[in-house]
């Protein structure tokens, strides 16, 4: 538990350090490649392999629309995000675990800055993308994780179905 307290303390201070120039609004455009860093539920895409586009809505109610989406082992997604909302909100692709440890995070440190190819955080009136390739199956998670969007509810669903090697059409789980 000592070394993880420590591990997060070190984290926040590289945090803080890299996140000082995060006031421009244009978060689509960032210099230099995507880290393609595998994550548990998937690694970052490239928007020319992206075959989807799934758009997504933020609001104010704490809600996503669509709260839910299905996609394939394997297919690379664009996901533009709309905020229609009057507040900050974000998108944050990963697993339940750690979308909850992250949001915990947030509440202790509410100005605590984190930018990473899975997530996108959005002005009001704005839009943002994320190219995600969805390269593991399993249920994920998508959320707000803005200390109180997320203990609201701010959260979606992602189901990425195995692909099947078999070639027989049906998927099996072991």
């Amino acid at each position: 538990m000592k070394q993880f307290k420590s591990f997060v303390a070190a984290a926040l201070v590289a945090i803080s350090a890299t996140a000082m120039a995060h006031g421009d609004e244009d978060h689509a455009k960032k210099a230099g490649p995507v880290k393609k860093e595998q994550k548990d539920w998937g690694i970052a895409g490239d928007a020319k392999s992206a075959k989807r586009t799934i758009e997504i809505g933020m609001a104010d109610n704490m809600r996503f629309t669509p709260d839910s989406i299905q996609v394939r082992q394997g297919e690379t997604v664009k996901f533009v995000v709309r905020n229609t909302g009057k507040v900050m909100h974000e998108f944050v692709i990963g697993t339940k675990a750690e979308n909850d440890k992250h949001a915990e995070l947030m509440v202790k440190f509410p100005n605590m800055e984190h930018d990473e190819p899975y997530m996108a955080h959005v002005a009001p009136g704005k839009t943002g993308e994320i190219v995600w390739t969805f390269n593991r199956p399993g249920d994920f998670d998508f959320a707000c994780l803005i200390a109180g969007h997320y203990q609201a509810g701010m959260v979606g669903k992602i189901k990425v179905a195995a692909s099947s090697a078999k070639g027989d059409g049906h998927a099996h789980k072991h």
